[in-house]
């Protein structure tokens, strides 16, 4: 049985891969059609040729960094790399959560280290090369380093109780353990923008002045519980815009990158707050984290019934541990992502378009739509990618998708 399951893991790697491979392939050929009428002016040739050349040099060094990834992944498994590295963190560990914190940290402490040439390639010089990157070595180096701390302050304590509670609670782990994370991610979700952000970001509020008035304005109009209006300095990073809300309850943050602030007209900006604005008013984000909390306790009680099968580690070859029950569990509950995954993103897709009809009621649609059409254009984005693809990967409709159903075209 063991040998079976060891087959079907390899097996689904590659299919995951080919999969993937495959819907990167179909997605390409939406930059050799011709743009629909509607969608015309807004790329001219020179700008169309770019954005298509942008595109083509991400996948290329995406089908390099997964055809590596995946590589060391196999090899790892038929070489039995991950009973030789439970082997010699025994050799000087013994106690059972010092033991996997260990193992999991040199892990993922040589993932990082393996995908680290594709990230300072893709920001150094694919990102630069397009006009996008603003960050300097420093910066970049600076931001991987307070990475791995955070990973290691907050991943080891998290980890350390979940291990902690498992070995104490016995068939009661999995809905202990399950609280646990989801406090965790409430935690992180209430004080993401006041304490982790600031690490990285330098986060000042919105002077006084027009913008502000109008947001709001509008905010006071929808009865949206306002507390804060932050400007990030998303510029030290990336010349790309994005604006987002922070905060659980009544009390909402709005954090607006100064790079949409210097692209976007103010009724832009407006409309696009407008939209996350509707997000709240719908209860998608309370929907999502409802989903995301069922998912985690369904994935929990299935871990929880599995972890003490000797099965489990005799499909690596070593010895029954807790941290090697979660590898094994993670290899082979993967392919159920594979199928969850674009459920989510279809749901994602709808609220977008509440989000936006929401916006269009109480805004107009008009500036919504410009904005949109300025991200795409300025962030060059393929404008028609593959029905399969956006099927399996785009959480958001695409910008003709949203135009056609806000009735702008």
């Amino acid at each position: 049985m063991d040998k079976i399951l060891f087959a079907l893991i390899i097996a689904f790697i590659i299919f995951e891969f080919i999969f993937n491979r495959l819907l990167d392939t179909l997605n390409k050929r939406g930059w050799e059609l011709q743009l629909p009428a509607s969608l015309q002016n807004l790329y001219d040739k020179e700008k169309y040729e770019k954005a298509k050349a942008y595109d083509l040099e991400k996948d290329k060094l995406s089908l390099i960094s997964a055809f590596f990834s995946t590589s060391i992944t196999i090899l790892f498994l038929l070489f039995g790399g991950f009973a030789m590295l439970d082997q010699y963190v025994r050799s000087f560990a013994q106690h059972k959560i010092l033991i996997s914190l260990l193992y999991f940290g040199i892990l993922g402490f040589a993932s990082s280290m393996l995908s680290l040439p594709f990230s300072i390639y893709g920001t150094f010089r694919i990102e630069e090369k397009y006009g996008f990157n603003k960050t300097t070595m420093s910066t970049f180096l600076i931001d991987l380093m307070k990475s791995l701390l955070l990973t290691i302050v907050l991943g080891g304590l998290l980890l350390t109780l979940i291990i902690f509670v498992q070995e104490k609670t016995g068939s009661w782990f999995w809905l202990i353990a399950w609280a646990i994370v989801t406090g965790f991610s409430l935690f992180i979700a209430a004080f993401y923008t006041s304490l982790l952000l600031p690490l990285f970001n330098k986060l000042s509020p919105l002077e006084p002045g027009s913008l502000r008035s109008k947001i709001e304005d509008y905010a006071a109009v929808v009865d949206f519980p306002l507390k804060n209006i932050m400007l990030m300095d998303g510029s030290k990073r990336s010349s790309k815009a994005n604006a987002f809300f922070s905060g659980i309850g009544k009390s909402k943050s709005i954090v607006l990158y100064d790079t949409l602030v210097n692209e976007l007209s103010e009724e832009e900006i407006v409309a696009v707050l407008a939209h996350e604005v509707g997000h709240y008013k719908k209860k998608h984000i309370y929907q999502s984290m409802a989903i995301s909390f069922i998912t985690t306790a369904i994935t929990f009680f299935i871990f929880g019934r599995m972890m003490n099968s000797d099965i489990l580690p005799s499909i690596l070859g070593t010895e029954k541990s807790f941290h090697i029950s979660v590898i094994v569990f993670g290899m082979l509950y993967s392919p159920i992502s594979l199928l969850t995954g674009p459920m989510m993103n279809y749901l994602s897709r709808k609220n977008e378009y509440e989000a936006d009809a929401y916006a269009k009621e109480t805004y107009g649609s008009s500036a919504l739509a410009s904005s949109l059409k300025k991200m795409s254009i300025n962030h060059l984005s393929n404008l028609q990618p593959h029905p399969w693809y956006i099927f399996f990967h785009y959480s958001h409709p695409t910008l003709l998708q949203r135009l056609k159903a806000m009735n702008e075209i």
